[in-house]
């Protein structure tokens, strides 16, 4: 017996055909007889194509991390992914309960079905898990929770909005498409459209209204690709992006790429050089770093900003050695004073200055720290009073986001006196990174501060440890002192 899902509604086929007897060299007749009937492989029970929403989120931040879940392979590990996971969680029980307090009694539902509607008294529903067969996959939703109420118009169906709850103060465009994914399923069970999802988010249970509608084009685009990934025999190809580092599979993914020798370890190639040099028959760092031939700048171009080539990283990362292009000037005159700042940037709350004053044994190190947002504008003060007291500063820091910081920070608490030392100090701040890009390639796959310092000699005392990690570190004492 053979059960065949129709193309026509949920109306089940049998085929009452004794393979044993017939011999399995008729099964590909058989077979066939279905599919010139217009019913595809796809529609047969066994290998229906599902896409449920958790695979939906995997493909918008990268589609090897889509393939590995469905596949089932189990996590390498990530601290901050699953710290993340656990938030998440946290947010949607404790959301969830204040909702429900605030909701009337009598008007909340668990897992009611969908099916008339008008006839309905929740005006809350939670813990739905819906499912739609679209023409040859499956779409699965855990709707986490869906609003209802009445329809504007005398007789018309009831609205309904799906609900998610996120635990960042700030929402990507990835978390509008999932609930617009939620949306496109609701809508395609209830056969009404579903113009609007919410999502509740933040410390201030904050709700953003998202149009819904707008959307449903590119989570079709995005349901379609990730079939087609899915359906495939072979796995994506392997790209290492920005998603990795907050991504369960990412000691795996980089271990392939290392073995590999791939491209996309040298971070900030954009996808279409890479896809360039892919159509160049370019695969490999080894392969990049033989592209490179040196050529003099022109005297018009001179003073111009030099252009980053990532064959002389390739070449840098072949050759382990440090490669100097042009003639990079770097003037330290007076007291160095080195600046490191950490903050949470999803609540643009800076809870850390560091700071170390002059150089050798004389350096003296201090660290301002927040409390709370309160205490912000506290440490800014101290450290421009700090910049006051030393003899001829100088500000030197690594990358943009302390530039970020010099400018905010003085946009809400005031800016020093003009033609004051901290004034002066900040306005002439060096910034390490813009003085060493496209002149100084080190045998690094970027230019992250940690990968410098450990190719000149210096260690962590975690080497495992990344950055983004210091977010999962001050949340965790933020909460352990509320408990005290």
């Amino acid at each position: 017996m053979l059960e065949v899902n129709s193309s026509h509604g949920d109306q089940t086929l049998w085929l009452d055909f004794d393979l044993k007897v017939a011999g399995l060299r008729y099964l590909p007749i058989v077979l066939g007889i279905f599919w010139t009937a217009k019913y595809s492989p796809a529609q047969l029970t066994m290998t229906a194509m599902r896409i449920s929403s958790d695979l939906f989120n995997a493909f918008i931040k990268c589609p090897t991390k889509c393939w590995l879940r469905a596949s089932s392979e189990p996590a390498s590990g990530n601290a901050y992914a699953e710290w993340v996971k656990s938030q998440n969680r946290c947010y949607h029980a404790a959301e969830l309960e204040r909702l429900l307090s605030e909701t009337p009694k009598g008007t909340v539902a668990v897992s009611p079905p969908l099916e008339n509607l008008k006839a309905a008294r929740w005006r809350l529903a939670t813990n739905l898990a819906e499912h739609v067969r679209m023409n040859t996959y499956v779409l699965d939703s855990e709707l986490q929770g869906v609003e209802r109420s009445p329809s504007e118009s005398p007789g018309g169906p009831a609205r309904l909005m799906p609900i998610r709850f996120i635990f960042t103060n700030k929402l990507s465009e990835d978390d509008k498409l999932l609930i617009a994914f939620d949306a496109f399923v609701l809508s395609n069970v209830t056969e009404h459209e579903i113009a609007f999802g919410k999502i509740i988010h933040g410390d201030d249970h904050r709700a953003l209204k998202v149009k819904t509608t707008i959307l449903y084009s590119e989570v079709q685009k995005r349901v379609e690709r990730a079939v087609a990934l899915l359906s495939s025999r072979t796995p994506p190809d392997l790209v290492l992006n920005r998603h990795c580092a907050e991504c369960e599979f990412q000691t795996r993914c980089r271990r392939k790429a290392t073995e590999a020798d791939d491209i996309s370890l040298l971070s900030g190639m954009s996808g279409q050089a890479r896809k360039k040099l892919h159509g160049k028959g370019i695969f490999t760092i080894t392969q990049l770093s033989y592209t490179f031939r040196p050529r003099r700048r022109p005297r018009g171009m001179r003073d111009r900003q030099e252009k980053y080539h990532h064959s002389i990283k390739a070449l840098a990362l072949r050759e382990r050695k440090i490669h100097i292009v042009g003639r990079p000037e770097l003037n330290i005159e007076g007291t160095p004073i080195y600046l490191d700042v950490e903050g949470l940037p999803d609540r643009d709350f800076y809870y850390l200055i560091g700071l170390r004053v002059g150089t050798g044994d004389s350096a003296v190190h201090r660290s301002l720290w927040a409390d709370t947002a309160a205490d912000e504008g506290k440490i800014w003060r101290e450290f421009l009073g700090i910049l006051e007291t030393v003899e001829k500063p100088l500000l030197i820091h690594y990358g943009s986001y302390e530039t970020a910081f010099l400018k905010r920070m003085g946009e809400r608490y005031g800016k020093p006196p003009d033609g004051s030392a901290a004034t002066e100090t900040i306005k002439a701040a060096v910034n390490l990174l813009s003085v060493i890009f496209a002149h100084v390639y080190f045998p690094t796959f970027s230019n992250g501060l940690k990968e410098i310092a450990g190719h000149l000699g210096f260690q962590w005392s975690d080497p495992a440890v990344t950055g983004i990690e210091t977010i999962k570190w001050r949340h965790e004492w933020s909460a352990s002192r509320a408990l005290d």
